[in-house]
């Protein structure tokens, strides 16, 4: 049996702005759910064409007492272009229904905080937190659909231990 306590717990999201949720999210009240983190960028293609749509597949899927799915926008380069007002007719015309964040810029880095946290490599990324705030998956580039179900799958499965 693997042992959980050596992943690592899920650092706190650093963000500054929420959309299509009337509360800020935090890691610590989704304790007990499955937590699905995809972190993107507008103007990422992969993201557009691939993160998105299996984000939003995978909110489709699954109860939200279950799973909750979280956008991340983690914007690295293009800073100028990339802004909250752009973000909000992007959410509008991709019609994502789940929770998304930006991500909290840094005063002196081109990285934002939550992607330094969690030692992203870029966009896109999915994150998965298991029941027990863990970190199980941070991949960094395209993941199939069936390996990120049978994950999913496998940590509904398991237990809440804390």
């Amino acid at each position: 049996m693997e042992n959980y306590q050596s992943h690592p717990l899920a650092p706190p999201l650093d963000t500054t702005v929420w959309f299509n949720t009337p509360e800020p999210l935090t890691l610590e009240e989704l304790r007990g759910k499955v937590v699905v983190i995809h972190a993107f960028q507008m103007l990422c293609p992969s993201c557009v064409f691939h993160g998105l749509p299996q984000a939003k597949v995978i909110d489709r899927l699954y109860p939200r007492q279950d799973v909750q799915v979280i956008g991340l926008h983690s914007v690295f380069e293009h800073h100028d272009v990339m802004t909250c007002d752009a973000l909000t007719a992007f959410i509008h015309e991709y019609r994502i229904p789940f929770p998304i964040a930006i991500d909290r810029p840094s005063d002196n880095k081109p990285i934002p905080h939550t992607m330094a946290s969690y030692q992203l490599q870029g966009t896109p990324t999915l994150i998965v937190i298991d029941k027990n705030g863990r970190v199980r998956l941070n991949h960094f580039g395209r993941i199939s659909d069936l390996e990120v179900g049978s994950i999913i799958g496998g940590l509904l499965e398991e237990k809440l231990t804390q």
